[in-house]
């Protein structure tokens, strides 16, 4: 069996929620106990932290590891969805998964794994956690698939939990409220093992401090002892004025990301009361480098100018507000052109609130990426138009980029996004 060969049986021989969305779910962590049986309990091996939330898991969760990779710790990091390949989703010290491992877990594993007809997710975690005790990591960030109660993740007993914040997503699975949905996150937390929330609200907060209660568990709130005095950009790069580290200096931008930031730098004082040797330096090396030290794509990254093109995996309403925001200033500044939006979105996400988000002062390029769940641009066109949004449909993501470029003048800004899968596509153009 080649590489491709394992990518292409993980792809067919097991359901896949990135393209096929709720036909891959599996509800409850079964099969990933007799997984975790079969192969040693390898996730006993080595430290963990464990990561839920709606949004901001990835970038929580490789600024984490950028800092214990900075500090000197052998660091695991285990994320999904991919963008271009699917070993981006294990990593160990920022490099993706050996080929090779793929292939051998795959062929020596199967004859145990088939007659449980496992998801994509749980075998591709039981593999992980066999990575990472093969590869003798001091710990691992792990991040849930989807939800956390029930996510097969969860069979972990970290070193910190960590909620980012919760939003209306995945609303068939989690339940139809916030507080419902905050249960499901809650899960998490573990008996005596500590849980910061990044961000919470009036219905989510007794749910999370309900479950602490229930399992003796220390919570904090980092909303209520914000760390973050102000922010600034400087020279193309974003600064943070924080009480711990002043002038720190962050490779992420983007406004979602000052949540992000204060639920680390609350993480980081949890960890380090755990006994994790943090030092201020590894803090600051961390958020400066994290997309180098780990490989982080996708989070409002800039891939060329005149005109600006930039892109954002956000994908839900809770995401994409902070880019419509982000997009709303850009556009405010003096001397700027026309914004260009190149937009698609797959078929289970809140499309008409986040059509309701966006700019109505742009110029709409209305695409699908090249997955099964995508929305065909000619409907999502159609539906944007009752908010005002106007533009062309494009079959593909390459077409509409395009045409964007194509028609824009050096002033103008492109943003593309909607959908993981969009940034997907547009990444493996040549720019």
């Amino acid at each position: 069996m080649t590489y491709q060969e394992a990518v292409d049986y993980l792809c067919v021989r097991t359901p896949m929620f990135q393209q096929i969305g709720a036909g891959a779910y599996k509800e409850g962590i079964g099969t990933t106990l007799l997984l975790d049986e079969h192969s040693g309990h390898p996730h006993r091996y080595f430290s963990t932290v464990h990561i839920a939330g709606t949004n901001g898991k990835g970038s929580t969760a490789h600024t984490l590891a950028a800092i214990f990779q900075s500090a000197g710790y052998r660091t695991g990091l285990y994320t999904s969805p991919h963008i271009l390949d699917f070993s981006e989703r294990i990593r160990v010290n920022g490099l993706p998964i050996n080929p090779n491992f793929v292939t051998d877990f795959l062929e020596a594993n199967r004859n145990f794994s088939e007659p449980l007809h496992p998801s994509f997710f749980e075998l591709t975690t039981a593999m992980a956690f066999a990575y990472f005790r093969h590869c003798e990591v001091d710990i691992a960030i792990i991040e849930t698939g989807l939800g956390g109660r029930l996510d097969c993740t969860n069979i972990i007993t970290p070193e910190l939990s960590v909620i980012t914040n919760i939003g209306f997503d995945h609303m068939q699975f989690l339940g139809d409220t916030l507080a419902k949905i905050a249960g499901e996150k809650a899960g998490i937390i573990k008996p005596g093992i500590p849980a910061v929330i990044g961000e919470d609200c009036p219905e989510t907060r007794p749910v999370f401090q309900a479950k602490a209660d229930e399992s003796s568990s220390k919570i904090v709130f980092a909303q209520d002892n914000c760390k973050i005095i102000s922010s600034s950009n400087k020279q193309g790069a974003l600064y943070y004025e924080t009480i711990p580290f002043p002038h720190l200096q962050s490779e992420l931008s983007g406004f979602c990301q000052y949540n992000n930031a204060n639920t680390i730098l609350h993480a980081v004082d949890e960890l380090r009361l755990r006994g994790w040797i943090l030092p201020e330096r590894a803090v600051r090396e961390g958020f400066a480098n994290v997309c180098s030290l780990t490989g982080l794509a996708g989070r409002w990254q800039k891939l060329s100018s005149s005109p600006d093109i930039v892109c954002d995996t956000g994908h839900n309403s809770h995401g994409l507000k902070y880019v419509a925001r982000h997009l709303a200033e850009i556009s405010s500044r003096p001397g700027f052109g026309q914004l260009r939006i190149v937009f698609g979105m797959v078929n289970d996400k809140d499309i008409d609130v986040v059509l309701e988000l966006m700019p109505a002062d742009a110029v709409w390029y209305f695409t699908q990426a090249g997955v099964r769940r995508a929305l065909p641009a000619t409907e999502l066109q159609a539906r944007a138009a009752s908010f005002g949004h106007t533009g062309k449909a494009f079959g593909t993501v390459s077409e509409a980029v395009k045409a964007a470029v194509a028609e824009s003048s050096p002033e103008d800004f492109i943003y593309v996004g909607g959908s993981t899968f969009v940034v997907a596509d547009l990444m493996a153009m040549q720019f």
